[in-house]
């Protein structure tokens, strides 16, 4: 039954099919036996992972199992505070891990919270208050406007109603309902006029409906089984580390091997190339890494939020870094979900209206100049027919929380609407000029009111003033047209001819065309005699005074921020359940639409397969009249075209989406709880500019992460080319195993965390994003390892053969010579440490602007002094005082790798990465054509 097309059926048939009855409802008895074969009218949760199977899958990553073994290995050797370090390091990220997965599970639970907990039902004849849970298919439902819709129903009575159903549909205004049935095979989710949805809002009228699916079988079901079923996608970090981490156990590995063989045959003792080589596995594989990443998105984390972004997973933060698509939903996050009106047009001339959303402050403009409005006779009119014909409020929210209706003071406050939101935007405008529902309360008394309905298209009211009775009337201006016999004209009443209603169509196509949404205002000055209760008569002879047309006005900040999205190479995409001609002219006006850029809907998507999808995704930038399965298909079709995709939005018709996308981003005021649990990232402030702020900062993150891999690895391949060239020429060994250690302690840990909080280079946002797919390694970060981790084992062991050449040829001499080696390797790596700062060379950059960096140098050179100068602990490391030519000779040989490298890069000038304007680049837009008059 649920798979029917309930749209196509009328009324009567639908009541048929149910097996009901519109009076009666069902029975008591065929109630029970429907529920137990349709089951509760509750949305259902995946089988569900144990906590502790959640917390044991965070140790199965395969660099968790290699530090497990480095720890077994630390612990043979005696080194018990490098065993316990790592296993806190293991601990704290299987913490970490289990919270976020924990927390990110927690989507349909607030979905559910979305359905009615209690329905008015007709059973036995009778009104019922029942949980919502208990209703089945053939259930008559009795709603009124403030209730939410506890299943899908189809409407068998409906007076006046409209729904909001922006959480589900994308729609940005509440979308009018009716009995009638609908023609057309597959007909948008929005436009389903005659069925309502489980979790949406009535904001006005009442109905009756019979339920046509409960439970899992609803609109609000199927988007929690897309949710169950979406699987997260493995962030670009995660992998990257994942792919490091073997990389490194593997060469690591091999080259201690070659290391020990080498030596024993060049007749090392083996159990001391034993020791020496299992010391250099050690200090090979950077154990550290995984707490250096954690402690890099931690304190990013702790930026972002300083910045109103809100890290719910940790990896996310990098990710964002990569993102080359931001897809975006229209309503409430490129737009403020608040209708407002823009233009009016009266006497044949176009007024705009500035101000933003239901704040009262704003001006009416005629050609750039203010308007005076007392002097206006037609305008002062229009105003007081908007708010009399009225039954929103306005009213404003003081700082402290307590609310004020019609405050005029100047303290900060939150504006906001009770009631339909168009009529919403009315009460606004005639705020703007000064005409306020408590200013005109003494002069008029509402007397009657004809509502506003599906079929009628308009909504009057009578009032009485002094001078007698009025009526004043809005509605769709062509249905509005043909009650108007006379028109408002430079203010004087003359009658309406054919060519001044001409003139009207031609202002309201106009205005249309602009995505506005248009109402037509009219009055009647109405004779004693005349009551004013029948419509017929009332509605009749109207005098028509003009048009005003709204919209749900973009965000002030979000043109500026698509612009900067585009400088750095993310392509902006809006994907809506809006119309396509309102999601286009949203679309042109934020530069988010190239003038060659497509724009698609809901159908032509449903009658594309994949491949097709695939063929034209690149050159989209508009879906309008979608439903979520679009969206998820939209974010999987970026995602095989090699695209790191980060998907916003507010509503439950955004979770699924959300939840798929490489990075998912929820709005923190206006979302739903649904879209804030399935989000990796939540913007506290609503802005869609916090995107560009948290996409740099990700960016920002990623580089650090590779600066520090890319010492912590030429550090170590520095190390390890001393050990394996030393082998290979026969010499001594230049490394006793706890200098090796040593080395590894005094420069892996906080000159690597300093580069973890580094600041980010000036053109980071003027670069195009990093492949999804790009290798940790790219861009020459794996020959800067080799060639800088190359030259500091050549030059340690120049150092180590000019001293041992000096020396005596003796242990005392062969100490030194060590000694040497140990320090001008420790020296290498603390001069490299600057220069990796900079994607270029370390004369790029300011050496001294990271504070952190420069303090965790000095500490480490603190740690290295006392260990050569402090009598008890020179046995301990096998160390002997150096002099004032044994450092010169150090500094000389460890500066070498940096500064030779550092001139290289410097005559070279590697070239940045060029935008394209498909990738986002900075191609001017057309302008957008202005309103017609």
């Amino acid at each position: 039954m649920s798979q029917r097309k309930w749209y196509h059926m009328t009324a009567e048939e639908t009541l048929q099919t149910t097996g009901t009855e519109a009076i009666k409802g069902l029975t008591s008895v065929e109630a029970d036996k429907r529920i137990s074969d349709a089951g509760l009218n509750e949305l259902a949760e995946g089988q569900g992972v144990s906590p502790i199977t959640l917390f044991l899958n965070q140790f199965k990553d395969f660099m968790v199992l290699v530090l497990v073994g480095a720890t077994l290995v630390s612990g043979l050797l005696g080194e018990y505070l490098d065993a316990i370090t790592i296993i806190a390091i293991i601990v704290m990220n299987g913490i970490l891990g289990f919270v976020q997965e924990f927390r990110a599970e927690r989507s349909l639970r607030a979905l559910k919270e979305l359905s009615a907990p209690n329905a008015k039902v007709l059973r036995d004849g009778v009104v019922l208050q029942l949980p919502a849970r208990e209703l089945v298919p053939g259930d008559i439902v009795v709603l009124e406007s403030g209730d939410r819709v506890p299943a899908d129903i189809r409407f068998v009575e409906a007076n006046g109603v409209y729904a909001e159903e922006s959480a589900l549909t994308g729609e940005s205004v509440p979308v009018a309902k009716h009995t009638e049935s609908l023609a057309g095979e597959e007909i948008p989710l929005g436009d389903q006029r005659n069925l309502g949805f489980m979790g949406t809002l009535l904001t006005r009228g009442t109905a009756k409906g019979v339920v046509v699916r409960t439970g899992m079988e609803t609109e609000m079901g199927k988007i929690a089984d897309l949710i169950q079923s979406t699987e997260s996608t493995e962030t670009p970090l995660q992998h990257r580390l994942e792919q490091l981490g073997k990389i490194l156990i593997i060469v690591a590995i091999a080259l201690t091997v070659l290391v020990v063989v080498a030596g024993i045959l060049h007749g090392q003792e083996p159990y001391g190339m034993f020791l020496a080589g299992v010391s250099l596995a050690v200090a090979a594989i950077p154990e550290g890494l995984p707490a250096i990443v954690t402690i890099a998105l931690a304190l990013g984390v702790q930026r972002m939020i300083q910045r109103k972004a809100i890290v719910r997973k940790l990896p996310s933060v990098e990710t964002l870094g990569c993102a080359s698509v931001i897809c975006s939903d229209k309503t409430g996050t490129l737009t403020q979900n608040k209708m407002t009106v823009t233009h009016m047009w009266l006497g044949g001339e176009l007024l705009e209206v500035t101000g933003d959303g239901y704040d009262p402050n704003g001006t009416i403009l005629k050609q750039g100049k203010p308007v005076d409005v007392r002097s206006n006779q037609m305008l002062r009119r229009l105003l007081q027919v908007s708010v009399l014909c009225n039954n929103a409020e306005l009213s404003e929210e003081a700082a402290g929380g307590k609310k004020k209706k019609g405050s005029e003071e100047a303290d900060p406050s939150i504006w906001s609407i009770k009631g339909d939101p168009t009529e919403g935007a009315l009460v606004v405008l005639g705020a703007k000029a000064g005409v306020t529902q408590q200013s005109l309360t003494s002069l008029y008394r509402r007397l009657t009111e004809m509502p506003f309905d599906s079929e009628r298209k308009r909504m009057s009211v009578v009032v009485e003033h002094q001078g007698g009775r009025m009526v004043c009337t809005k509605g769709a201006p062509d249905v509005l047209l043909q009650q108007c016999a006379y028109v408002l004209w430079d203010d004087k009443v003359i009658p309406f001819t054919a060519t001044l209603r001409q003139k009207v169509l031609a202002a309201n196509e106009g205005m249309a065309k602009n995505a506005l949404r248009v109402l037509g205002l009219a009055y009647s000055d109405l004779k004693t005699s005349e009551r004013g209760t029948e419509e017929d008569e009332t509605e009749n002879n109207l005098i028509f005074i003009g048009l005003t047309g709204m919209i749900d006005p973009p965000r002030r900040e979000v043109r500026e921020a698509i612009l900067k999205c585009r400088r750095a190479g993310i392509k902006t995409v809006m994907i809506t359940g809006d119309h396509q001609t309102t999601a286009e002219a949203i679309a042109k006006q934020l530069g988010i639409l190239p003038p060659d850029g497509l724009a698609l809907n809901g159908q032509q998507l449903t009658a594309m397969d994949d491949d097709e999808l695939d063929k034209h995704v690149d050159n989209a930038y508009v879906y309008a009249r979608v439903s979520p399965e679009h969206k998820l298909r939209i974010v999987k079709s970026l995602q095989r075209r090699g695209h790191v995709v980060a998907m916003t939005g507010d509503g439950v018709n955004d979770a699924p989406a959300i939840k798929a996308a490489d990075i998912g981003i929820a709005m923190g005021i206006s979302g739903t709880d649904v879209s804030k649990e399935a989000s990796s990232l939540v913007l506290s402030d609503d802005n869609f500019g916090t995107i560009v702020s948290a996409i740099e900062e990700g960016r920002g993150i990623y580089e650090n992460i590779r600066k520090f891999i890319r010492y912590l690895l030429a550090s170590n391949v520095g190390e390890i080319m001393t050990m394996f060239l030393a082998m290979m020429a026969g010499l001594p060994l230049p490394l006793v195993p706890i200098q090796i250690l040593w080395v590894n302690l005094v420069t892996d840990g906080l000159p690597a965390m300093a580069l973890g909080v580094d600041q980010a280079e000036k053109d980071l946002m003027q670069q195009k994003p990093r492949g999804a797919k790009e290798n940790i390694f790219a861009r020459r970060l794996g020959w800067k390892i080799i060639s800088r981790g190359l030259l500091i084992g050549l030059c340690t062991l120049a150092a180590f053969i000019i001293a041992l050449h000096q020396g005596e040829d003796s242990p005392s001499g062969l100490m030194k010579a060590q000694t040497v080696a140990f320090v001008t390797l420790v020296m290498a790596q603390l001069i490299h440490v600057f220069d990796c700062r900079s994607s270029r060379s370390i004369f790029h950059r300011n050496p001294l602007q990271n504070r952190w960096l420069v303090l965790a140098v000095i500490s480490s050179l603190l740690l290295v002094l006392p260990v050569l100068y402090v009598e008890p602990l020179r046995p301990i490391f096998k160390t002997v005082p150096l002099g004032l030519l044994d450092w010169i000779l150090v500094l000389f040989f460890a500066g070498i790798p940096t500064f030779l490298m550092g001139f290289g890069s410097v005559m070279s000038k590697p070239k940045r990465r060029p935008l394209a304007y498909g990738s986002g680049g900075s191609k001017p837009m057309k302008p957008i054509k202005p309103i017609a008059r």
